[in-house]
């Protein structure tokens, strides 16, 4: 049996062995196959996590920077398809110029219409409407909103919103029609037609007189050496020979030159006074640029700038001191009368002589040379001499415009300097700022001398004084409303009377009253007259 059993046992033995030595084997191969953790896993150092977050923060840094390149590409290419074509910034408040759809500024179009512009700017095509291009602005406004730093600046906004009120259609007016060609072969020293002497002119009238034209007849030529042809002068803004007679023809009552109504209009023509516009003083920056308004404060720079800060800051144009009545009162307004009086032309005109001391002073000696002083009656002005009566009256504007009280306390307090308007170190700022020497000419008094009677039948003596409010007394009512176009009127009178006399005695007062108690109203020239006969 043990020799049965031996080879079962034995071969048992060897199928252990076998499967023991697979297993092992099996161990070893599966051990040998194995991959090595990586460095980075067994460390504790660096999670995964950790690092799988910076790998995403980094990704969204990037994805961000992106976005904002392309939205600043966006931005630039946006603003540079959305610029004026009159100023090349971001267009605002734009406007459409129909029929060829060009976009501009709103105050770039307007200020291109007023100076001239008939056309497109862009294309110089034919343009007859301005009108609010409302689907641009939604882009712009987006673009703004996007790209903040494209916006205009806050005082361009400013300056835009003067020039143009966003909303408005602007009319564009027609080419006007061109000027003749010059006739380069003319003989200077010969008198050609005017406009109104040939037959059929477009003016409906004809000269009385024609000049004969020299190249149809050369025989009876008229040569300028002779002096102008009759009934002819030279217009004095275009130098061209008009007819006087003319129902266009104009003449300036204070420089006594013609004007003949036709070449330039607004220009050939001396317009009556409040109408006219001073030559060379549009706006304040013309009145900065100007070197005469120095002159008229005696070279007083800082007095000066106080004066332009207050234009700027009331919006007063050069026009509205030179004019008869405030811009802000309506022409039916009951204050009309009394506000005019603080303007230049409204203020001469209430005085006795008007604008005769201005003539007589040599304001216009330049002007009409040594010619007849004008006397009046004075109804029509040029350009020219409106800038004179300007720059003559606008230190007089400024005394009376500062008794409004509209300036800084500290301004109205200086006091008045003792050499006034005379003093030699008014041109230091420092003297200047800390005196006033813009100061009204004071009132002649005489102190001491007493009025015991006016006249016979007169109104009762007065107390002792000299001054212009007592002599009022003696011809106008107590009653009388203070600022009332009658008081102003009579106060003029009595200061030109007053300043008039050529004696300093005390009876002066009594016979001014006199004169002017028995004169009429109505004609102050009547007691000017009578009291220097």
């Amino acid at each position: 049996m043990s020799e049965v059993h031996l080879p079962a046992h034995s071969t048992l033995i060897s199928h252990q062995n076998l499967m023991d030595t697979s297993t092992s084997c099996a161990s070893t191969s599966t051990a040998t196959l194995k991959r090595a953790a990586s460095e980075s896993f067994e460390s504790d150092d660096q999670p995964v996590r950790k690092r799988l977050k910076e790998d995403s923060d980094q990704g969204m840094d990037m994805t961000v920077d992106e976005q904002r390149s392309r939205d600043s590409k966006v931005a630039d290419e946006l603003s540079e398809e959305l610029q004026c074509g009159c100023c090349s910034e971001l267009v605002y408040r734009p406007v459409l110029v129909m029929p060829c759809q060009h976009f501009f500024c709103g105050s770039c179009c307007s200020l291109w219409i007023r100076n001239g512009g008939t056309n497109c700017p862009a294309c110089r095509g034919i343009s007859t409407v301005v009108t609010p291009f409302r689907a641009l602005q939604g882009f712009v406004d987006t673009l703004v909103r996007l790209a903040p730093q494209k916006a205009r600046t806050e005082r361009e906004r400013q300056q835009a919103d003067e020039i143009y009120t966003a909303g408005t259609i602007l009319r564009i007016p027609s080419p006007k029609e061109l000027s003749p060609e010059p006739n380069l072969t003319q003989n200077p020293d010969l008198a050609y037609p005017c406009p109104h002497c040939p037959a059929n002119n477009p003016h409906g009238w004809r000269c009385p007189q024609a000049i004969v034209d020299p190249v149809a007849d050369p025989d009876h030529a008229w040569h300028l050496e002779d002096g102008n042809p009759p009934g002819h002068g030279a217009c004095a803004n275009c130098d061209n020979i008009l007819a006087l007679e003319a129902p266009v023809t104009s003449k300036c009552d204070f420089c006594q030159l013609h004007f003949c109504g036709i070449n330039i209009p607004g220009r050939c023509s001396a317009a009556p006074l409040p109408m006219q516009h001073p030559h060379g003083f549009t706006n304040i920056p013309d009145l900065i640029e100007s070197a005469e308004i120095y002159d008229s404060f005696e070279g007083n720079t800082y007095e000066v700038e106080l004066v332009f800060d207050y234009l700027r800051n009331n919006n007063v144009a050069p026009r509205n001191i030179y004019r008869s009545a405030s811009p802000s009162t309506p022409f039916h307004s009951h204050e009309l009368t009394v506000n005019h009086l603080w303007q230049i032309v409204g203020h001469v005109q209430q005085q006795p002589r008007t604008f005769i001391p201005l003539v007589e002073s040599d304001v216009f000696s330049e002007i009409h040379g040594s010619g007849q002083i004008p006397q009046g009656p004075f109804n029509r002005i040029c350009r020219a001499c409106a800038s004179d009566v300007l720059l003559w009256g606008l230190k007089d504007w400024w005394i009376r415009e500062r008794k409004k009280g509209l300036l800084d306390e500290a301004i109205l307090r200086r006091p008045d300097c003792a050499n006034g308007s005379q003093c030699q170190r008014q041109k230091d700022a420092a003297h200047a700022r800390e005196f006033n020497h813009v100061i009204a000419p004071p009132v002649p008094q005489e102190p001491g001398i007493h009025i015991t009677e006016a006249s016979s039948s007169g109104p009762a003596p007065l107390a002792a004084s000299t001054s212009v409010d007592v002599v009022a007394n003696l011809v106008m009512p107590p009653t009388q409303p203070t600022g009332s176009t009658q008081n102003l009127r009579s106060m003029s009178t009595l200061s030109f009377l007053l300043n008039a006399s050529d004696t300093e005695e005390a009876a002066t007062l009594p016979t001014i009253a006199q004169v002017l108690h028995s004169s009429s109203a109505s004609d102050i020239r009547e007691a000017i007259d009578a009291f220097t006969a």
